[in-house]
C-alpha cells in the first residue's frame, strides 16, 4: 500500500431519508360509493448504517466521495397499502474505525469487528394513512400525517490502524527498512527523519504458510504525547497493535535512556498501551563491528535482563528469523 493510498481521518456528511406521507385516500369501488377512508401509511425513510469491512485497510474509498444520502420512503396509497421504506445505506469501513459528531467533537461509536452495524442515522417515520382517524364521529377524515423528514449530520472518521505489531521508535530507526525486509510492502525509505508521514503495512509471511500484520509507525518525538509534532495523529495508531516491537538503532547514545523515552510518551498518552506485549530490538547492527557488537550485547543484556529483546540488521538480515519466531510467540501469548 503506498502512502498517497493511505487515508486514515476523513469527514462525511451523512442523510437519512423522509418518512412518506400517509394516503388520505377514500375506497371507491362499483355499488359502493362511501366505503369509507382506507389511505394506507407512508413508508420509513432510508437509514445511515456504518459496516464493519475486514477487507479494507484505509479510509481511502472516501477520498472522493464525502456525501451519502439514504432513500425516502414511499407514500401510502389506497386500500391501506403502505408505502416502500426507503433505500438503506450501508457504509462500509475498516476495522478500528472511530467515528465522531464532527460539530460537538462526541464519540458517536467504534468499529472494530467484522460485520458488525451500527446505525448512525435513522430514516425518519412514514406518516399514518387516514384509515387510522376513523371514528364513529368522524368517518370519513379527509386527512392523513405527512412523514417526519430525515435527519442530517456531519461526522469524522479516524482509523486506527490494526495490526499485530506495529514499530515503535524515533525516527530514522530503521522501521521502513525492518518492513520491507519482513514483507513484501514498499515503504519509502531515506537517511532524513520522517520519510515516514503515514502508516504502513505489510504481511509477514510465516512458518507453516501462517502470517500476521506488521505496521510501520511514523517516528515518534520527545514531546509527542503533548502533541508536538503529528504526535497525537502517530500515537492514536499505536492503540490497535497487539504487539509493539521498539526499535532502537546501534548509533544512538544511550540504548536504555531512548526506550525509556519512548515508554514514557506512550504512557502519557495512553496508560494502557504499557499493558501490551512488547519487545526491544537494537537495529542497524550491520553497521558495528565484532568488538561493537559485543559490547552492546551485553549493554542489552544488563540493560533489559529478562525482557524479550535482540540485535539484528535489516540489511544484512542479521536475526531475521528469530525475530519472526519471538514475535510470533508474544503474538500467541496470552496477556495477563
Amino acid at each position: 500500500m503506498t502512502e498517497g493510498n493511505f487515508v486514515d481521518y476523513v469527514k462525511l456528511r451523512i442523510h437519512s431519508g423522509n418518512g412518506g406521507k400517509g394516503s388520505t385516500h377514500l375506497h371507491r369501488e362499483k355499488y359502493i360509493t362511501k366505503g369509507g377512508p382506507d389511505g394506507g401509511d407512508g413508508g420509513r425513510g432510508g437509514h445511515i448504517i456504518l459496516r464493519g469491512n475486514p477487507n479494507l485497510w484505509t479510509l481511502f474509498t472516501f477520498k472522493f466521495k464525502r456525501s451519502f444520502s439514504a432513500g425516502h420512503g414511499e407514500h401510502g396509497s389506497k386500500n391501506r397499502s403502505s408505502g416502500a421504506q426507503g433505500e438503506d445505506i450501508f457504509v462500509d469501513v475498516p476495522l478500528g474505525t472511530l467515528v465522531k459528531n464532527t460539530e460537538t467533537g462526541e464519540v458517536i461509536t467504534e468499529i472494530t469487528e467484522k460485520d458488525q452495524e451500527v446505525i448512525l442515522l435513522e430514516g425518519g417515520l412514514g406518516g399514518r394513512g387516514n384509515w387510522h382517524f376513523k371514528s364513529p364521529t368522524r368517518q370519513t377524515p379527509r386527512y392523513a400525517q405527512p412523514g417526519i423528514k430525515g435527519s442530517e449530520m456531519e461526522i469524522t472518521l479516524e482509523m486506527k490502524v490494526l495490526a499485530d505489531v506495529g514499530l515503535v521508535g524515533f525516527p530514522n530507526a530503521g522501521k521502513s527498512t525492518l518492513l520491507a525486509a519482513l514483507t513484501s510492502a514498499k515503504p519509502k525509505i531515506a537517511d532524513y527523519e520522517f520519510t515516514t508521514l503515514k502508516p504502513n503495512l505489510g504481511i509477514v509471511q510465516y512458518r507453516d504458510y501462517r502470517s500476521f500484520v506488521m505496521a510501520d509507525i511514523p517516528g515518534i518525538i520527545e514531546g509527542a504525547a503533548q502533541g508536538k509534532g503529528l504526535g497525537h495523529y502517530f500515537l492514536r495508531h499505536i492503540e490497535r497493535n497487539s504487539v509493539l516491537l521498539y526499535l532502537i538503532p546501534a548509533d544512538t547514545k544511550n540504548v536504555k535512556k531512548e526506550f525509556e523515552i519512548l515508554r514514557s510518551e506512550l504512557q502519557e498518552f495512553n496508560p494502557e498501551l504499557l499493558d501490551k506485549n512488547y519487545m526491544i530490538v537494537l537495529s542497524k547492527c550491520d553497521l558495528l563491528d565484532e568488538e561493537l557488537k559485543a559490547e552492546y550485547t551485553k549493554e542489552m543484556n544488563d540493560s533489559f535482563g529478562d525482557l524479550p529483546h535482540l540485535m539484528i540488521s535489516s540489511v544484512s538480515q542479521m536475526g531475521m528469523i528469530e525475530l519472526k519466531d519471538k514475535l510470533w510467540a508474544l503474538i500467541n501469548e496470552p496477556i495477563e
